[in-house]
């Protein structure tokens, strides 16, 4: 073999060791928070019980977390893999629009998110286009249906909007993700499953942070008035 050949061969051997040190290292980071998602979408199915007819892949939304940061997990169980992807919070939930969720609430016309587990129902055709209907399983968010709190896709919930912004729009309540990503909504996640919303401000590399503003459920209407059915995502 000539010298140009060994040297050639020597360098790719030493290329091909290399690079999956860095790609373990980037699997690694991540591991340790997609194992911290996976229990808790495990924790929660056992939680829900029967009223979960599909367990295969559970929604995370995890609204601890800015909403630049893509903070919707896809857990699929079955396979062990996770995929993240942005998601809006409500209008009430971040009155100041700085990107952080302030109050949950599970009031008609609030327009703010409400934490708990859902189930997934079937699709329908709203203001939005394609939608999923939500049924609330907890005291926290058993008047998503009457609220029509639902999964839509919306132009202001991409990462072209965060790129431009430094934040997401805000739903009135629902969960909006861009048109591209809610797709996998559509297929993966409708029909059944369960989705979880809470502030579990897991960070990529499984740590978990305080969001730096105080988180709290919005039990009573604190502004006055009555509160007016708003919502957008109404079937």
């Amino acid at each position: 073999m000539k010298r140009r050949e060994l040297l050639k061969g020597s360098l790719a051997a030493g290329a091909a060791m290399a690079l999956p040190t860095s790609l373990f290292a980037q699997v690694n980071i991540t591991a340790a928070r997609d194992t911290k998602l996976m229990a808790i979408a495990r924790e929660e199915l056992a939680r829900a019980g029967a009223n979960i007819w599909r367990k295969d892949v559970v929604g995370i939304a995890d609204f601890g977390l800015h909403s630049a940061q893509r903070r919707f997990h896809f857990v699929d169980l079955e396979n062990e893999r996770v995929t993240s992807y942005h998601v809006s919070h409500g209008t009430g939930s971040d009155s100041e629009h700085d990107g952080w969720l302030k109050r949950y609430s599970n009031i008609e016309g609030s327009e703010a998110s409400s934490r708990g587990a859902f189930m997934t129902r079937s699709w329908y055709v709203g203001r939005y286009g394609t939608s999923i209907r939500l049924d609330g399983l907890d005291p926290t968010n058993s008047n998503a249906l009457p609220r029509a709190i639902v999964m839509h896709q919306a132009n202001y919930a991409t990462p072209e909007h965060v790129d431009r912004f430094g934040r997401l729009g805000r739903s009135n309540g629902c969960f909006a993700m861009g048109p591209v990503q809610f797709d996998r909504a559509l297929i993966d996640l409708a029909g059944g499953r369960l989705l979880v919303c809470g502030s579990y401000g897991l960070a990529e590399d499984g740590t978990r942070v305080a969001p730096p503003v105080a988180q709290y459920d919005l039990l009573r209407n604190e502004y006055g008035g009555t509160f007016e059915r708003t919502n957008p995502g109404v079937y």
